[in-house]
């Protein structure tokens, strides 16, 4: 019997395939949507829960039942940053929940000890830190709630997600991001592998297409 997999950011630009593909390998799903009614996908194996990644009381009752749960949230225009704080309520309710394993999304801005980041990584970083510094900043607080956190985290860094239904070779790499591009389609297949996968446990790896 598949898992049930607790997702939040499923309507953004990756959280879309990472659904699609879910479903279509015979996972269930519980999806948190702030907007139900703007969601047009119909499935047995999909769970609606309405509410917010901020709110904790909606995040206890999205992982309720879950094996696991997968973050591709992204965010909001005008909005102050939600990441640390979303993950600390992701945490909070796997540990309430007994759910263990934890996969996030995030830019290869964030910066992790042990880093070789080559040019292109650089570059990129320096300029998502001057154009969006608030959200850089919640973005590599967010590592911090993961690094103190009892749960099995993996922390997947990307740069630019295409959307595209196009599946080629990836490229993994613990300390500089190796490519400039994933697709999307590519994406959700490694972050489905994770839920298996123990390589990446308590790690941040570059992942990007090849």
């Amino acid at each position: 019997m598949h898992s049930t997999i607790a997702v939040i950011g499923g309507t953004g630009k990756s959280g879309k395939y990472l659904v699609s593909q879910l479903l279509h390998r015979g996972f269930s799903i519980k999806l948190l949507l702030r907007h139900p009614e703007k969601f047009q996908t119909t499935n047995s194996s999909l769970q609606i829960v309405k509410g917010d990644a901020r709110d904790y009381s909606s995040i206890l009752l999205l992982t309720e039942g879950c094996d696991a749960v997968i973050s591709t949230l992204g965010q909001t225009q005008g909005e102050p940053p939600i990441f640390s704080e979303a993950s600390a309520n992701i945490i909070r309710a796997m540990e309430v929940c007994k759910i263990k394993r934890y996969i996030v999304v995030t830019g290869l801005s964030i910066d992790i000890p042990g880093d070789k980041k080559g040019e292109y990584a650089r570059q990129a970083s320096d300029y998502m830190k001057q154009l969006f510094p608030a959200i850089i900043a919640d973005k590599q607080k967010e590592y911090a709630v993961l690094l103190a956190s009892a749960v099995d985290w993996t922390l997947v860094r990307v740069p630019l997600i295409e959307q595209t239904d196009y599946t080629g070779n990836l490229s993994i790499h613990l300390e500089d991001c190796p490519g400039e591009k994933i697709s999307a389609t590519d994406l959700a297949g490694f972050l489905i592998g994770q839920l298996r996968d123990t390589m990446y446990i308590k790690k941040a790896p570059f992942v990007a297409g090849v």
